[in-house]
């Protein structure tokens, strides 16, 4: 069969090239055109355009990108309509592929599938209505979105598994360098427990983050702390901040670090729940603007209480947001403190990282995913 996927950015593109993995396992006639990243790429098909000329974010760049964000998607629609695929796979990025699913509801009787369903729950909660109308069958990687949706707005989704959780154990499974090996390899310290820094994968939040990430675990002198290095951010970036300070940078080696981490100070987003999968204690720390302002449009708009995917899979708050009003360096650093070994505070998370990974489950997501979707198409 034709499988036709767009995403919009980085995380969509690991996403995918595992999906398109499955699909070929279950499909060997599986044909790929994509809009779509290397990690796609490598897998094999077409790539159409990298997801880079897609992706804009903030008000201001798709404001000031209006018109080639317009001309991508007019072209995507005319090279859908020219390939007639099986089906057009959406992956996350709901500002274009809501779009794209709304032409291909129109237009054509080409079925849309959803893998990684929009957070609406946190924003836009008004998108369900685009959703029932136009997207036929519904992907979750999220346990706590199946009630959101098929409970509140009445609209059966398939929840399985996440992705992320599935990553976390097979690396863990075949990970076997030891600490004074990972330190070695890496020019770090082999005889201070180390502090991980993991400050996003944009400028502006290492910008806003990674500053107070620094000054905080600087009070704990007996440890090193090591920033993660995000792929898209080149090293003289960090060097920014981390010059004339005794802190390290790592490239690529992420899961790596946290394996040998002690404690993390993360921000909001993926990060925080492989923290939580690797069992590493953390305090999520993101500067807002404004943070007066934000704190109220949190506690007034949006729809969640929380947000760190851990404390959202559990529905509870395990570990310590510092984020709006309540970002500062006196408050990491109490929080930090609590985390480190003898502490009251780290036995507790380390116990109740127990309950979200359970809820996660074991599923595979991107075969379970697959798996459905060749017996939907072929059904």
């Amino acid at each position: 069969m034709k499988y036709y996927i767009i995403v919009g950015e980085a995380s969509g593109d690991l996403h995918a090239s595992h999906l398109m993995q499955s699909l070929k396992s279950k499909d060997s006639q599986a044909d790929f055109r994509y809009f779509g990243g290397d990690l796609m790429a490598a897998v094999g098909g077409t790539r159409v355009k990298h997801f880079k000329e897609l992706a804009y974010m903030g008000f201001v760049p798709v404001l000031l990108h209006l018109r080639t964000i317009f001309k991508n998607m007019t072209m995507c629609k005319k090279d859908i309509v020219a390939w007639k695929p099986d089906v057009v796979i959406l992956v996350d990025y709901p500002g274009f592929n809501l779009n794209i699913a709304r032409f291909l509801k129109t237009k054509t009787r080409i079925p849309v599938y959803y893998y990684i369903s929009p957070k609406i729950w946190a924003w836009k909660e008004y998108r369900i209505k685009n959703i029932k109308r136009d997207v036929e069958q519904l992907f979750s990687i999220l346990p706590f979105e199946v009630p959101f949706f098929e409970q509140k707005h009445g609209y059966p989704i398939h929840y399985v598994g996440n992705p992320t959780a599935d990553e976390v154990r097979q690396f863990t499974n075949g990970y076997r360098e030891s600490f004074e090996q990972f330190c070695l390899s890496q020019g770090l310290i082999t005889d201070k427990p180390i502090i991980a820094l993991l400050a996003g994968s944009r400028t502006q939040e290492i910008k806003d983050n990674l500053p107070a990430m620094i000054q905080a675990a600087a009070a704990f002198p007996e440890y090193q702390a090591v920033v993660a290095g995000a792929p898209s951010i080149d090293d003289d970036y960090y060097k920014r901040f981390i010059a004339n300070t005794n802190v390290a940078l790592v490239r690529n080696q992420t899961y790596a670090l946290l394996s040998h981490a002690t404690a993390a100070l993360v921000t909001s987003g993926t990060a925080t729940l492989e923290t939580a999968l690797f069992n590493v204690p953390q305090v999520v720390c993101y500067r807002t603007p404004i943070p007066l302002v934000i704190r109220w449009a949190f506690n007034h708009i949006l729809k969640v209480d929380y947000i760190s995917l851990v404390n959202l899979i559990a529905n509870r708050e395990i570990v310590q947001e510092l984020f709006a009003d309540r970002f500062s360096v006196a408050n990491i650093t109490r929080e930090l403190s609590q985390l480190l070994p003898g502490n009251e505070g780290r036995e507790k998370m380390l116990t109740d990282y127990a309950e979200v990974r359970e809820r996660l489950g074991d599923d595979v997501a991107p075969d379970n995913a697959a798996q459905l979707m060749v017996e939907l198409l072929k059904g």
